[in-house]
């Protein structure tokens, strides 16, 4: 998700609207037994957005028709026609998932909307879907509204079909298209802004490059004013940070700790990811990540999507660590969210309300070390966010203890912060009873909406006490709970070196793995990994772990694999290193500056050993670029059995979005090319720098 620096917030955003306090110590002296807020604290949509903790992203348009994650703008409507389109089936699984609203991608960078926009004709008002009768957005609020979720849009700045993109004009249309999500669908919760703006694109025609200054181009605070003004309880993530920030990466991990406020000092992800601890601007981080590698459907990803435990871990790092979790679902050509999806989800969501289903805290006798009248230590346990826990002025750093009248065990331990009262603590330690004596299991800095930590392993007391270590202000604690998270298995990881070996391993001791590559489901019946294994000519591998003692399995894990690059060779390359590229370790990066001694753009030429049908490529970003490189923006590709590969380039094309999702790029060809060599030129790069960092190329010859 590209992210673009916000500028300096003062003056930009009202403190009302914003929801902005100030210290204690600037306002006027409230009585002996009143907390008054310290710092910054959330507006009312604010608060009512933490409140929903975790929500869907819904990525459909016409890139699912045509295998991209960035659409040119030049589609043609007729090939969008999702013919099973089911708005229920969708919101179904992200209710399974207890996901609380859903965002759909209205219109992406491509210009595509999926509702008949009354200002363009790139929509699907020209599809066939429905006899250009559709209105996926509308169908989309109304199967949230009877399910229960709330709704919200995605609404891309960036349009690569409008001809006026870039010009004051497309101003006027781009808040025209806003009005009109804005008023004809009901209660909107979010509206989701991208800040990938300008570069190459279609424009009605102009086919050039456009480049905008994006925050005055847009004249984001008045942007933001009419959708508040449209929608009062409407949060924005937007260049500004008007209301939610970027955490920074699209892996689903927010910093630890993760504070809602910032600075005025501008964004960066680093900062996004941690927030800053006593910011003047309440601006929570929302984690948007997707359940595949890319954010739209694709048929090579079947059989990768993200298994409940890798959703579980997902949870405990975003909505675990006060950050807003925004879980991507990408329905296919159907219009459906496949069953593979739709199982993974529904495992998670039953786990969530199987840890969730019983309080181990709850008839525990709470004894806190100072209690404030009216905020008794008891009000960590009635399940009422409204209440509160709060220690008497001077005593900043209590401890309150629960005595759990019998023996438990718990391995998950659940706090909140009253949010209308800012950020108060800053670190808390949490301790269990072992022998007669406090043992500490756990230490942490921010507690926020809420801190859902997870033991490394689950403990057995009498009793649990929290102990505030260094608080800012009294602290003000609405929950207190403990609870045993399920078991859920990892699949087991498959990789294959260079020489075409397969290795399948597990996380998790007291595993065995099953695994099949004859194209069938592995089974408790299926084979069981001894030993690597050849696979030299490429195929699909699929394993599943079995826990020896119950027998419980895993989701399936898949892994599809190409030629091997046992007989592969660098021939020439534009920078020393480049058999980084093919060595088969993702770790390993090849650093080239873009442009080599020779004035000509950043290359590689890979001789494969025999001549094949290259149908396309994979590239995998660089693993942990030094500062001053960055990730390849666009690419040309020339084939052929001559190692000279004289003339143009057969194939040319883009990174979509690769400086913020650093999951493998993989680019098809429209035709197959044979060829022995396969010369691979990078143009530009995502941000700018002047270096690459690419960790490791492949080839599709299927």
């Amino acid at each position: 998700m590209t992210f673009l620096p916000p500028l300096s917030r003062r003056g930009v955003i009202a403190g009302a609207a914003a929801g902005l306090s100030f210290p204690a110590s600037a306002l006027a002296a409230p009585s002996a037994s009143k907390l008054v807020p310290y710092g910054a604290t959330p507006s009312a949509r604010q608060l009512a957005w933490h409140r929903m903790e975790q929500n869907a992203f819904v990525h459909l348009t016409i890139n699912t028709f045509t295998d991209r994650e960035w659409g040119y703008g030049d589609e043609d409507p007729a090939i969008f026609n999702p013919k099973r389109f089911d708005a229920d089936q969708i919101v179904g699984a992200a209710k399974a998932a207890e996901l609380r609203g859903v965002i759909i991608t209205a219109k992406h960078h491509d210009g595509f909307c999926l509702w008949p926009s009354a200002y363009t004709e790139h929509s699907l008002k020209n599809s066939p879907y429905k006899d250009g009768k559709g209105d996926i957005v509308g169908e989309l609020s109304a199967a949230c509204r009877r399910h229960g979720l709330k709704f919200g849009i995605y609404l891309s700045p960036w349009d690569r079909n409008h001809a006026d993109y870039g010009r004051p004009e497309y101003i006027t249309f781009f808040r025209n298209q806003l009005r009109e999500l804005l008023t004809n669908y009901g209660p909107i919760y979010e509206v989701f802004f991208d800040g990938a703006n300008g570069g190459d694109g279609y424009y009605g025609g102009a086919r050039e490059t456009r480049k905008i200054d994006a925050v005055p181009y847009y004249n984001w605070p008045s942007i933001i004013d009419y959708v508040h003004e449209l929608q009062p309880m409407a949060c924005t993530f937007d260049p500004v940070g008007a209301d939610l920030r970027w955490v920074g990466n699209e892996e689903g991990e927010a910093g630890d700790p993760c504070w809602a406020t910032m600075d005025d000092q501008g964004f960066t992800p680093e900062k996004g990811n941690s927030g800053v601890r006593g910011g003047a601007v309440w601006w929570p981080a929302e984690a948007d990540v997707s359940t595949r590698y890319g954010w739209f459907w694709h048929a090579y990803e079947d059989g990768q999507s993200r298994s409940p435990a890798n959703l579980m871990k997902i949870y405990f790092e975003t909505v675990g660590r006060s950050a807003g979790l925004l879980l991507n679902l990408a329905p296919d050509t159907r219009g459906l969210v496949t069953d593979e999806d739709v199982g993974n989800l529904t495992t998670f969501g039953a786990a969530l309300r199987r840890m969730y289903a019983i309080n181990l805290a709850g008839g525990a006798r709470p004894v806190a070390s100072s209690a404030r009248p009216g905020h008794p230590a008891a009000n960590v346990l009635d399940g009422d966010p409204a209440s509160f826990w709060a220690s008497c002025d001077g005593a900043a750093v209590p401890t309150l203890t629960l005595d759990l009248g019998g023996a438990r065990t718990f391995d998950v331990v659940r706090l909140a912060e009253h949010l209308p009262l800012g950020l108060r603590v800053d670190r808390f330690a949490i301790d269990v009873q072992r022998a007669g004596a406090w043992v500490e299991v756990v230490s942490k800095e921010g507690i926020g909406s809420q801190r859902v930590i997870r033991l490394d392993a689950p403990v057995t007391t009498h009793g649990v006490r929290m102990r505030i270590v260094a608080a800012r202000a009294v602290p003000a604690i609405t929950d207190f709970g403990l609870y045993l998270a399920p078991v859920l298995l990892e699949p087991p990881h498959i990789v294959r070196d260079r020489d075409g070996m397969v290795t399948l391993t597990s996380d998790a001791p007291g595993q065995e793995i099953a695994f099949t590559i004859d194209g069938s489901a592995p089974t408790l019946a299926s084979p069981r990994y001894t030993a690597p294994f050849p696979l030299p000519d490429g195929g699909v591998v699929q394993a599943i772990g079995i826990h020896r003692a119950t027998s419980a399995l895993s989701t399936v894990g898949r892994q599809s694999f190409d030629i091997r690059k046992s007989d592969w060779k660098i021939v020439r390359a534009s920078a020393p290193g480049a058999e980084r590229l093919i060595d088969e370790l993702n770790r390993t990066d090849w650093i080239a500056p873009l442009t080599g001694a020779d004035g000509r753009p950043c290359s590689v030429t890979i001789d494969l050993g025999r001549s094949v049908d290259v149908r396309g490529f994979v590239l995998k970003p660089g693993w942990h670029a030094p500062q001053g490189a960055g990730d390849p923006a666009a690419w040309t590709v020339r084939v052929g059995d001559d190692p000279a590969l004289a003339g143009p380039p057969q194939e040319r094309g883009e990174f979509s979005n690769i400086a913020a999702n650093q999951a493998p790029q993989r680019l098809a060809f429209a035709r197959p090319h044979r060829g022995r060599y396969i010369e691979i030129a990078f143009t530009r790069t995502a941000k700018g720098e002047q270096r690459l960092a690419i960790a490791e190329i492949g080839i599709l010859t299927r």
